[in-house]
């Protein structure tokens, strides 16, 4: 254990020396993170709430042909703009292709004729679904012009002497049973993925020095001449790597915590949910995580030549541990007790029932802090032994 403690002492005083790497590394990933991560969130916050508050002008064609359905979306926020210069379903498609409007209203010329006769009458809306940034306007308008439909509805069937409610055979109810903080999922669900980055990006430089820098620089071959075991010489550079990456996620955590405070998410029935307490629990969460990212990449940069080369693979082995967060992000996957045996993934399914405030198995905790580590050990045992092999140094 000396010599773990001796390797481990030197790998860590000869990283801190090198201020660039010390910079890339904690500095990309734990604080450019969290403010990167907090300004896109205030984005959308208000451009959300912008687009609730805010009316909307829409080019409604034909808008003096139905002077009550225009007063109706008038009241509601949707304002007609007058000099649009489209009068065809061509010119509206045109506009709305070429982004000069988010959506064009066209009332059809028959509307006053099939209105008084009874009969149903045409009202399109052209717009544009893959536009994201116009899809709650989009919706507005379409809630607007449907409400405006079931009034008259109604109010025909009463002219009529029916009682609206007679066909009504079905009253649908909602019962939204989430909570701000676990609806805050939706957006805070990204959180692991920077967490994990950053930790890998934590130890991802020292990683590359202590293996295919060494080599490149000719001083692998006297540090294995050593008369001490080489298992002994690769614990002590997984344990520095190890004590960076924990180094990356706390400066991370701090980071999130900080910065979260000054995003505000009620304005969309959330709550950020994520003070001291919860950093804490993400921390001993990730915790394991460290030394099976350290042993996965001393075992990748061992097999290169070169500085560079370790970097080009090294870029690699980041995403992988990532790959399983989107799979679950999409999939809306839920915690297993079998999902708990897949380091990262388990971290991340974890990490964002802390952000729900949600209540797991202990269990859960112990199968993904088990199987990570588990992971650790025979990931470093094949890099121990590859360091044992005389075939290294050629």
């Amino acid at each position: 254990m000396s010599v773990v403690g001796t390797v481990f002492r030197k790998e860590v005083l000869d990283n801190a020396r090198d201020r660039r790497t010390l910079f890339s590394a904690f500095l990309f990933g734990p604080l450019l993170g969290p403010v990167l991560f907090t300004v896109l969130v205030n984005v959308l916050v208000s451009q959300t709430v912008a687009t609730v508050d805010r009316p909307i002008h829409v080019p409604i064609v034909g808008a003096e042909l139905a002077p009550n359905l225009v007063a109706h979306l008038s009241a509601r926020g949707v304002q007609n703009i007058a000099d649009h210069g489209i009068d065809k379903l061509d010119e509206a498609i045109d506009a709305v292709e070429q982004g000069r409007y988010d959506a064009v209203l066209m009332i059809d010329a028959d509307f006053p004729e099939r209105f008084k006769r009874g009969e149903t009458a045409r009202v399109t809306l052209v717009h544009d679904q893959s536009r994201n940034r116009s899809s709650s306007r989009v919706a507005r308008i379409r809630n607007a012009v449907s409400g405006y439909a079931q009034q008259l509805g109604a109010l025909k069937l009463l002219a009529n002497g029916v009682d609206p409610s007679a066909v009504q055979t079905i009253t649908f109810d909602q019962l939204d049973v989430s909570t701000p903080a676990g609806r805050s999922a939706v957006l805070l669900g990204m959180l692991t993925y920077f967490l994990l980055v950053a930790t890998l990006m934590g130890g991802f430089y020292l990683a590359i020095d202590s293996t295919a820098g060494e080599r490149e620089r000719r001083s692998l071959e006297p540090l294995l001449t050593v008369p001490v075991k080489r298992s002994s010489l690769v614990l002590g550079k997984m344990a520095a790597t190890t004590a960076y990456m924990l180094a990356a996620l706390a400066l991370t955590l701090t980071g999130f915590t900080v910065a979260l405070r000054f995003t505000s998410l009620e304005p969309l029935g959330m709550s950020s949910g994520f003070g001291v307490g919860a950093a804490l629990s993400a921390f001993a969460i990730l915790l394991p995580f460290a030394p099976f990212g350290a042993a996965l990449m001393t075992l990748v940069a061992s097999f290169t030549r070169s500085y560079r080369e370790a970097q080009t693979y090294l870029t690699l082995v980041l995403l992988v541990p990532t790959m399983p967060l989107i799979f679950a992000t999409m999939l809306n996957v839920k915690a297993t007790s079998a999902l708990m045996w897949i380091p990262s993934l388990s971290q991340h399914l974890l990490v964002t029932a802390v952000i729900r405030q949600e209540t797991l198995p202990f269990l859960f905790y112990i199968e993904s802090a088990f199987s990570t580590l588990v992971a650790a050990l025979i990931v470093g045992y094949a890099a121990i032994r590859l360091y044992e092999r005389e075939s290294l140094l050629g």
